[in-house]
């Protein structure tokens, strides 16, 4: 199949979802936007702190809040649902922008996100990409959003991009969004 899917890899704050909105404006074809945060707003409020589905705990890390995140049998079904999800999109010809934030060295009894998705999406022209920033600039952008919980950036920063192999890997720090979407888009032809 030639349909392509973009997924955008990276701490919240670093501006994936506004890259996403910026591709989807230039890319030559449409794109849907596949958002993480979206299915996990389907979760139950009662799932919010609960061992079954998501759980916070904040530490400090030298000095700073740091929120440790750890996702019960709910949430990795939600998840996992998500991939398959994904999966079914593109095989009904749809051009895709994930956007989610994984760790490549976890499995869970419900399997390795990254290396499903790999296998999900192998029939398609896949370009998975790492969106990095500096953690100074994440924690900005996280006091600076409003909606996210202060420390989440610290904690994901050294954990997200470990073990993870990419086919581009954008600095989103200094760029604008719409910088980062020109490049994704120039360099992978969309």
């Amino acid at each position: 199949m030639s349909n392509k899917i973009v997924l955008l890899n990276g701490v919240g704050s670093v501006g994936k979802s506004s890259i996403a909105a910026e591709l989807q404006k230039i890319a030559t074809e449409p794109f849907l936007h596949i958002e993480m945060d979206t299915f996990l707003a389907t979760l139950p409020e009662s799932y919010w702190n609960h061992p079954d589905g998501l759980c916070f705990e904040t530490i400090l890390d030298q000095g700073n809040p740091s929120v440790c995140i750890k996702t019960g049998p709910v949430v990795e079904r939600l998840l996992k649902g998500m991939r398959l999800a994904v999966a079914g999109l593109a095989a009904a010809g749809n051009n895709l922008i994930i956007d989610e934030v994984l760790f490549g060295n976890v499995t869970t009894p419900y399997g390795n996100a990254v290396t499903e998705y790999r296998t999900l999406l192998a029939p398609y022209k896949l370009f998975f990409m790492g969106v990095f920033a500096p953690l100074e600039t994440l924690e900005i952008r996280e006091r600076q959003r409003g909606d996210r919980m202060i420390g989440l950036a610290r904690w994901r920063f050294e954990r997200v991009h470990r073990q993870m192999d990419y086919d581009l890997e954008i600095g989103a720090g200094d760029a604008t969004a719409t910088e980062c979407a020109t490049l994704i888009k120039e360099r992978f032809g969309l």
